[in-house]
């Protein structure tokens, strides 16, 4: 199988490109395309070690570095959003594993679909700010929609134990971030320092900060009605402190069904690589007399008001899940540089979305518009 890693230097794709090392001798797989923000120096221990075809950086203005420092290879090194969709559209590419953070996914990803691509998805914002036409283009083309979040892959997992007709709801947990049980007094000098500093996984700044929110939860809970053809209704959120149950399946005879690992976000990339197989893997199992318990708590949606934003959100459809995550990538943005509180996040994104008309089946072009007007309007 050949693949392009489109954030090959962030958090999922570094260890994507572990599976690959991890599935050596089990699954023949081929590195033909990678991309990254900016980080020229990971880029190109990369796409050495891989021998890529295609190297992408997405900031134009580190373009001539990164050619620089591939200059003694054959390697073709592009750049900026063209570049991440001619990597994306690779002949003989099998799949493409979409892990770029936030909005910058969108275009490659539809690209990738458009060209007959499998696709691994880690970047929700696609689904979360243009579903339909994804799950439309998904159809169209025949291509396969793999779910890398780790909840999603669970509950894909889950799905297996029946007819898709017997769902009853689905069950998407949530490990309740850093700050789980604390009031909005206790949030109002919450810094980025503590923000990041979530329990149970290693992840970007960006989703490690949705994680702490609670946006990430809302996120997902939009992605998954597209994923899996559910109501905002039919899908409850559960907190699971200890992030071994990934997430839950009820059926109607109300069985549940669900998926259990240690948190390590290789299980789900490898279940997208090797699908429907399964093939071994080297990290630990899941000891159950070690871990002695697993807690389940209902969310705190007043004190973390973003996971009632992303269903408000996501119950209204059209351009306001675009609104969402665009108002929400701008205020993260802003308390990562330290321009407003923990909590202005939430306020900030209520008042953008307040603020727009939404527009129903909205094109492509309408929501890449609705996101750059959102980003030019409420700078912070």
């Amino acid at each position: 199988m050949n693949i392009t890693i489109l954030g090959s230097t962030g958090s999922i794709g570094t260890q994507a490109l572990q599976v690959v090392d991890d599935l050596k001798g089990t699954k023949d797989i081929s590195v033909l395309a990678i991309s990254g923000n900016s980080n020229t120096e990971l880029l190109e221990q990369q796409a050495r070690k891989y021998n890529t075809k295609y190297a992408v950086v997405a900031d134009e203005n580190k373009y001539s570095d990164l050619k620089n420092r591939l200059a003694d290879t054959d390697i073709k090194v592009l750049c900026g959003e063209e570049g991440l969709c001619t990597a994306s559209t690779l002949g003989g590419v099998d799949m493409v594993l979409s892990s770029i953070v936030g909005f910058a996914g969108l275009v490659p990803t539809m690209k990738a679909i458009e060209s007959g691509k499998d696709i691994a998805l880690a970047n929700k914002e696609t689904l979360v700010t243009a579903g339909a036409l994804f799950t439309d283009a998904v159809e169209k083309y025949g291509v396969r929609l793999l779910p890398v979040d780790s909840e999603h892959s669970a509950i894909f997992q889950s799905m297996h134990g029946g007819a898709e007709k017997e769902v009853r709801k689905i069950l998407l947990t949530a490990s309740g971030g850093p700050f789980f049980g604390k009031t909005r007094d206790e949030l109002t000098e919450i810094r980025k320092e503590q923000a990041l500093k979530h329990p149970n996984w290693s992840m970007g700044a960006k989703i490690t900060i949705d994680s702490a929110t609670l946006m990430n939860k809302g996120l997902e809970i939009i992605e998954a009605k597209w994923l899996f053809d559910v109501d905002i209704e039919d899908i409850e959120v559960v907190v699971h402190r200890e992030s071994i149950i990934h997430s839950m399946v009820e059926f109607v005879d109300k069985s549940v069904i669900a998926q259990l690992s240690l948190p390590s976000m290789k299980h789900p990339i490898q279940y997208a690589f090797t699908y429907p197989e399964r093939l071994p893997s080297p990290d630990s199992s899941v000891s159950f007399s070690q871990i002695g318990k697993m807690t389940f708590f209902e969310p705190d949606e007043e004190t973390f008001r973003c996971l009632a934003l992303a269903k408000k959100a996501g119950r209204m459809g059209g351009t306001m899940p675009t609104v969402l995550n665009a108002a929400n990538e701008v205020a993260v943005s802003a308390f990562l540089h330290d321009k407003i509180g923990f909590l202005d996040i939430a306020d900030f994104v209520e008042k953008v979305m307040d603020s727009y008309k939404n527009k129903l089946n909205p094109t492509i072009e309408d929501i890449i518009m609705t996101d750059k007007s959102v980003r030019e309007e409420y700078r912070i």
